[in-house]
């Protein structure tokens, strides 16, 4: 609100809620072809996983039917995304990346 004093208005600060942007997972898909090797390959090229850390994500996708790659703010995520599924197509496997609102 505006108040008025001998020189003119005076504004008094406002509290204003900013809610962060959402944030989006990166999901790996299961499939019947793509080897569980590049699907570690994959993990640690474009989600920095050393190679442990991606052996455990490939068996939970084997195992489960997906896997979280990680989450990130929406253009990252889909960054990612492009990136896995173009890789995945220039090396002849069927290999599926999306994304999801957390």
């Amino acid at each position: 609100m505006a108040q008025k004093d001998q020189l003119g208005t005076i504004l008094e600060p406002r509290e204003t809620k900013i809610k962060p942007p959402p944030l989006y997972k990166v999901l790996v898909l299961n499939d019947d072809f793509t080897p569980m090797e590049f699907v570690v390959v994959v993990l640690q090229k474009f989600f920095d996983m050393n190679r442990e850390r991606a052996t455990q994500i490939m068996l939970k996708v084997h195992r489960e039917g997906m896997g979280v790659c990680g989450v990130f703010p929406k253009d990252i995520a889909a960054t990612k995304v492009d990136l896995v599924v173009s890789f995945a197509r220039r090396h002849q496997h069927p290999l599926q990346c999306v994304m999801e609102e957390t």
